[in-house]
């Protein structure tokens, strides 16, 4: 019998667990060097646990640019875009790379939410001509992340798209049609390879070469995250969740477009465009050396008074910076060089940072 994808990330050292209930890759023995892969050349990802959906149907077009945050409408064949799914009352319930192909859009999402994504989906067809179907079956999501990405990619006859989203079909011999997608998802270059499933271990083979003819190699969840806290990225269901509005998590620049036609949820962020800022907003800490030994998603940072005013998200100890974290803090309490102190019964000190931490 044929080995696995994850027969192969085994064989490499892969320590696995589970993210949002999905099995992924924790590490392969080393995060450190899978860190340093990830920031100083280019590392291989096993992203086959995120949701993929496809739609499908001669409206899906429109049907998405009504229910996502961004313009979907005005995207080529070719092209894509950030958005996030919010309800009416623009309260986040998923964020979605969105891919227009030539017959059918593509979303990409955080594992564990294809059943929320899709029941939130089909809640607003009515008579639309729109299908929902889970792609994952029939594709797997390897993605290479890193400065060198794109000599990694040309090592194999490809280049990277120069537009943020763009994507084409590409031919790997044997190993069928690929899709390749321009998608930086850590704050340097990087590309996801959409492959069919019969031929990912094959793939995972020939792209752990790839890397490694860079100096770079495979990377698991517990690096990507710290390159991803670094980079001032927030995930959903970590530093975004359904109590949470886009601008919120400083995504107005990269998710909103202010000028599409009506979404659901469009009319409350309009509002708080035109009226004024949101109360709180994403930011970096510093952790001092008491914080950094028991800061955790969840854990309150107070003010002078010992008011809550900020909530830590995301937690890494990173190579480059030491002890940082994301977290959400009233706009007040926001300024960078702000000291907050955490609500006790624990103790240390967090310092507002501005984002990405260098």
């Amino acid at each position: 019998m044929a080995d696995s994808l994850q027969d192969i990330l085994t064989e490499n050292g892969a320590e696995w667990g589970t993210a949002a209930g999905e099995r992924v890759v924790l590490h392969y023995g080393d995060v450190q060097a899978e860190h340093g892969h990830l920031t100083e050349s280019v590392a291989l990802i096993d992203l086959t646990a995120r949701g993929c959906l496809a739609v499908l149907g001669d409206d899906r077009v429109k049907f998405i640019n009504g229910q996502v945050t961004n313009e979907v409408a005005g995207l080529r064949s070719g092209q894509g875009c950030y958005a996030a799914l919010v309800n009416a009352k623009a309260k986040m319930q998923a964020d979605l790379n969105i891919y227009r192909l030539e017959n059918e859009l593509i979303l990409d999402f955080e594992p564990g939410l294809l059943d929320t994504v899709t029941a939130r989906l089909e809640s607003n067809l009515v008579a639309d001509q729109v299908e929902l179907v889970d792609a994952s079956p029939h594709f797997g999501l390897l993605s290479l992340q890193g400065p060198n990405t794109n000599d990694a990619i040309e090592s194999i006859g490809l280049k990277l798209p120069d537009e943020l989203f763009a994507h084409t079909q590409v031919t790997q011999d044997e190993l069928g049609e690929w899709y390749l997608m321009r998608n930086d998802r850590l704050g340097q270059a990087g590309c996801d390879f959409y492959i069919p499933t019969a031929h990912l271990p094959e793939a995972a083979k020939r792209l752990a070469k790839v890397v490694a003819g860079q100096g770079g190699g495979l990377a698991g969840w517990e690096a990507i995250e710290i390159a991803r806290i670094e980079s001032g990225i927030p995930r959903f269901a970590c530093d975004m969740d359904g109590n949470t509005l886009p601008p919120e998590a400083n995504l107005e620049s990269r998710a909103i477009s202010y000028s599409k036609g009506c979404y659901i949820g469009q009319e409350i962020i309009a509002r708080i465009r035109t009226y004024g800022k949101v109360n709180r907003t994403l930011v970096g800490y510093r952790l001092d050396a008491e914080l950094a030994e028991s800061a955790m998603p969840g854990t309150k940072l107070v003010d002078d008074t010992g008011k809550a005013v900020a909530t830590i998200t995301s937690v890494a100890h990173s190579p480059a910076h030491g002890a940082i974290a994301l977290g959400l803090a009233k706009r007040t309490h926001a300024e960078s060089g702000h000291k907050l102190a955490a609500e006790k019964p624990i103790i240390g000190q967090a310092t507002v940072s501005p984002l990405p931490f260098n």
